[in-house]
């Protein structure tokens, strides 16, 4: 699909209104999950997982599956992460790691076995998943084959997260051979003072190569991951990071708020304060990045991410599919989501599961031949409800409540009545329009969507600090 094909109104960029952001920008979820995993319950384990798994084979077996896999291995340590990882350059643990790695997606293949549903998404995670070598991804790759169904190449999005600086052109062709179709690349800043800041050198040249290699090898698509915030980051420095992303031409772009809480992440704790943006320039450089990727053409997609208008990712908001998950936004609303690896999280029918954080724990219960979840949520009816209501916001910025009340035993209004009144503070500041039908996000309101959303979050109050900046 040409740029010109797309309609106007789908060009739209958002309204950027820095007094407003500035004034409403608080503490909030994500949400590529309802409840949010800190409410996760560690009464929940692998009995209530299993139950979980019976009902959705029982009413579900035409839905499809989605995997993710968490690689928890990195070689160095980049200042700003906040992600479940372990930094070592001792290769052997990851031999260990890829055995009971193995070991759990044979537990999950048989607990889906026989019902003939499709993998139509895969997702790689981490960490640093090419941490594995040529030959270690694939014997996984090979082993996920043997105990569940892929769709076909030209159906699934089957995609990995690759740290640019550890993979070599050759490796990027060895991954599409091995049946990743999408490919995820860290940038994070091209600046060289931002990257020694942060502990990440990694040469525009080579980042360029591995997209280049990735364009020949037959990907679908490419995406770079940034973040605005980073210490010694300025207008200046992120308007030459943004031309020189936007000269790569990647399909899909991210781009992070950085959430800078060193209390709890150890490695952050090695930025030092003097060298981070204030708030007034954090807003200007996410004005830049809007401002610059919108004028380049892409989509704002939502929250962080910008897409090209031919993308997956574009068309599924636009025909009304877009999902969020723990991987973020997604084309497959229909998934159940099976998680396997330490600390990953699943989505299994009416229920969300995680499993053990520790690599010792993890070990330990698959030794004793049991699934190695630690907690989760049983959701019920309610947060169903609020899981659909905030998911549709997120991801079409409107809500219709005829629909919501077809297929919910709910009078949206009256169930919603505090809601509402909340909401109505919003839509005085121009964030939303409440209609007799519909509820829909402004322009200027969709940079600030998680305020929105938080409206209709039962188990919010009190727990804002756990949480990075909504913008």
């Amino acid at each position: 699909m040409k740029l010109s094909d797309v309609p106007v109104t789908s060009l739209s960029p958002v309204e950027f209104d820095a007094e407003l952001i500035a004034r409403l920008g608080k503490s909030g979820p994500r949400y590529t999950s309802y409840p949010t995993a800190d409410r996760f319950d560690e009464g929940f384990g692998q009995r209530d997982y299993l139950d979980a798994v019976a009902i959705v084979r029982e009413r579900a077996r035409a839905r499809p599956l989605s995997l993710y896999l968490h690689i928890p291995f990195c070689a160095t340590v980049c200042y700003y992460c906040a992600c479940n990882k372990i930094v070592t350059r001792q290769r052997d643990k990851a031999a260990v790691y890829l055995d009971y790695l193995q070991r759990e997606i044979a537990m999950q293949g048989r607990l889906f076995a026989g019902d003939g549903r499709l993998v139509e998404q895969l997702h790689l995670g981490g960490g640093t998943p090419t941490y594995l070598d040529d030959a270690q991804m694939g014997t996984l790759m090979a082993h996920l084959r043997r105990h569940f169904r892929f769709a076909d190449d030209e159906v699934g999005e089957y995609a990995i997260e690759i740290d640019p600086r550890t993979v070599s052109v050759e490796r990027v062709h060895s991954l599409r051979r091995q049946g990743f179709n999408r490919i995820s690349l860290g940038v994070q800043d091209f600046d060289a003072d931002v990257q020694k800041a942060v502990n990440r050198i990694q040469p525009e040249a080579g980042t360029r190569a591995i997209i280049a290699a990735a364009r020949v090898a037959g990907f679908r698509s490419v995406s770079i991951d940034l973040i605005y915030g980073l210490p010694k980051q300025t207008p200046a420095s992120m308007a030459a990071t943004l031309d020189k992303v936007v000269a790569a031409d990647p399909d899909r772009i991210a781009v992070y708020h950085y959430a800078h809480m060193p209390s709890l992440f150890k490695p952050q704790r090695r930025i030092l304060d003097a060298d981070m943006p204030d708030s007034d320039t954090k807003l200007r450089m996410l004005q830049l990045c809007i401002e610059r990727l919108t004028a380049a053409g892409y989509v704002y997609i939502g929250m962080d991410h910008f897409a090209k208008p031919g993308d997956d990712l574009a068309l599924a908001q636009r025909q009304g599919r877009l999902h969020r998950n723990f991987q973020g936004y997604s084309t497959h609303a229909d998934s159940d989501l099976v998680a396997c690896g330490v600390s990953a999280i699943g989505a299994v029918g009416a229920s969300y599961s995680q499993n053990a954080k520790t690599l010792d724990a993890y070990y330990a219960a698959l030794d004793c031949g049991e699934l190695p979840v630690v907690r989760g949520v049983r959701l019920s009816m309610d947060d169903l409800l609020r899981r659909t209501v905030i998911h549709t916001l997120m991801c079409q910025f409107e809500l219709s409540i005829p629909a919501v009340e077809q297929a919910f035993p709910v009078v949206f209004r009256r169930y919603f009545a505090c809601e509402l009144e909340a909401l109505a503070g919003l839509e005085r500041d121009g964030l939303v329009t409440v209609g007799e039908d519909w509820i829909s996000v402004s322009m200027k309101g969709r940079l600030l969507i998680r305020n929105v959303c938080m409206v209709f979050d039962r188990y919010l109050a009190g727990a804002e600090a756990r949480h990075s900046q909504t913008v």
